[in-house]
């Protein structure tokens, strides 16, 4: 393509410059080699068939390469945009700025010619930059198409405080309905740090903001046999329950070390990276199937110790927003590597292990596998949530991400982004109405500069602390109301 002579306003196709009201039947669609304005190595080819128009878009292969449309709207709201694609091989995605602000990733799965809709994607009055850059790139891009969101979210925040576990504590009731009063009218702040409220990061936000965050996030890694077999310890348990000592609320994950016999332990990939599919040789497939019976009986072990813990946080009446198993579909952990089916059985193991053998009934289930093939149940179930790492200094809300999750075939759930790297803006998230029920910023330098009380600014800058831990429509440790007794 001839990058120079393709550079234009393309505010006169398609009728794009239309004036008037906001219009739910509003539509346009831009072949891409007619419209877009590439950089890089983009070209046009004709090869594969199935494209619309005279041809497709390739190229997107390094950070140089980028396809941008300029779309004039004739009323500022909340547009879906569909990237008509195909992928060379596999799924990719990449990334989609509009306006020069990161708005969430175009996905592509197979070599036909498909739909990449991203929803609810605020565009203004007037002309609009629509640009994709690389992420995985290697996609055939054949046309944009921009349509008028549908107003069908009214009901995404009626939601059920009934629990998943019938025998749930009278704190977890309570605590559920509490989530359940605040979803979509207020965002409760939440931070991983693995020192508790005392931890770099807590202190780092304080510091800067004057406020803590309402929900301490914690992990129960380093109970795991085969890390304390190599000699780890931790006060997770202790920091929970002194957190809770002050009012707030605990959530835990379990980066789940796999057992002994499974663990490569080399320079490459040694014993303490033993969650990472990389790092061990664990066929959980073949474990769920009962053709490793050792293998099993080693999983039981291991969440039997894990159960010792969450024995330890009921009896000091503690409820825990209970994150397992999670960030299964991307495969980098052991528990998601052998696919949905064996993990599946593994989530559902836990929850009657933890259930129906320990009776341990202070857990509010919330389920992050990231994708909904990999969903367990809506009976295992009491919370969906979703971890983004879109970068540095990026605030989107991931307004598309929430309301894809509000289409995924499960029962309404709250839906929570249960972990972040970069804050986001929370004007954003609101006048999008997507209003994510919690937040939950991952630890170290994403807050806390070289694990002091100081931030680090590389993924938030200072000033985004301060407009979100304020921000009257975010709730912080202070803010929380006395959840023993909520709803009495």
């Amino acid at each position: 393509m001839d990058n120079a002579t393709n550079n234009r306003d393309i505010s006169d196709i398609d009728g794009a410059a239309v004036e008037g009201q906001y219009d739910p039947d509003f539509g346009l669609f831009f072949e891409a080699e007619d419209a877009a304005v590439t950089t890089g190595k983009v070209r046009i080819e004709n090869t594969h068939l199935g494209f619309s128009g005279k041809g497709y878009l390739v190229g997107i292969e390094g950070e140089e390469d980028t396809v941008t449309f300029y779309v004039t709207i004739p009323e500022s709201g909340f547009y879906d945009l569909n990237f008509i694609s195909s992928s060379y091989d596999g799924y990719k995605e990449n990334n989609v700025y509009v306006n020069g602000e990161f708005v969430g990733v175009a996905k592509v799965e197979g070599t036909d010619f498909q739909d990449s809709i991203l929803k609810r994607v605020y565009l203004k009055a007037g002309k609009n930059e629509i640009k994709m850059t690389k992420s995985w790139g290697w996609i055939r891009l054949d046309a944009l198409k921009v349509t008028a969101s549908s107003s069908n979210e009214e009901d995404i925040y009626k939601v059920s405080a009934k629990l998943v576990d019938p025998e749930a504590t009278d704190r977890v009731k309570r605590l559920m309905q509490y989530l359940c009063d605040m979803y979509g009218k207020y965002i409760i702040s939440g931070q991983y740090s693995d020192g508790g409220i005392n931890g770099p990061e807590f202190k780092a936000i304080y510091n800067a903001t004057g406020k803590y965050p309402a929900i301490l996030g914690l992990d129960f890694i380093d109970y795991t046999p085969s890390r304390i077999t190599y000699g780890t310890t931790s006060k997770a348990v202790e920091y929970a329950i002194e957190f809770d000592k002050l009012g707030g609320i605990v959530t835990f994950c379990w980066h789940w070390n796999a057992p002994e016999p499974y663990l490569y332990n080399t320079s490459e990939n040694p014993w303490w990276s033993g969650f990472y599919t990389k790092a061990t040789n664990i066929n959980l497939k073949a474990i769920m199937n009962g053709e490793d019976p050792q293998g099993y009986e080693l999983l039981l072990r291991d969440i039997d110790e894990i159960a010792k813990c969450l024995k330890r946080l009921q009896e000091a009446d503690v409820p825990v927003l209970w994150r397992p198993l999670h960030e299964a579909s991307g495969g980098w952990f052991w528990w998601g590597a052998s696919g949905a089916e064996a993990y599946i059985k593994l989530y559902r193991l836990l929850f009657d292990r933890l259930t129906k053998v320990h009776c341990i009934h202070n857990l509010i289930w919330v389920w992050n596998g990231q994708h909904p093939n990999w969903y367990p149940g809506d009976e295992y179930v009491d919370i969906i949530g979703i971890d983004i790492y879109p970068g540095e200094r990026i605030y989107s809300p991931h307004t598309s991400k929430f309301f894809e999750m509000a289409e995924w075939p499960v029962g309404r759930r709250i839906i929570a982004l249960t972990e972040n790297g970069c804050l986001f803006d929370t004007d954003l998230a609101f006048r999008d109405n997507a209003v994510w029920s919690y937040f939950g910023t991952w630890s170290g330098d994403f807050v806390s500069l070289n694990k002091t009380d100081t931030l680090s600014e590389k993924y938030t800058e200072k000033y985004m602390f301060g407009k979100v831990y304020n921000h009257e429509k975010v709730i912080t440790l202070d803010e929380l109301p006395d959840l023993r007794n909520y709803g009495k």
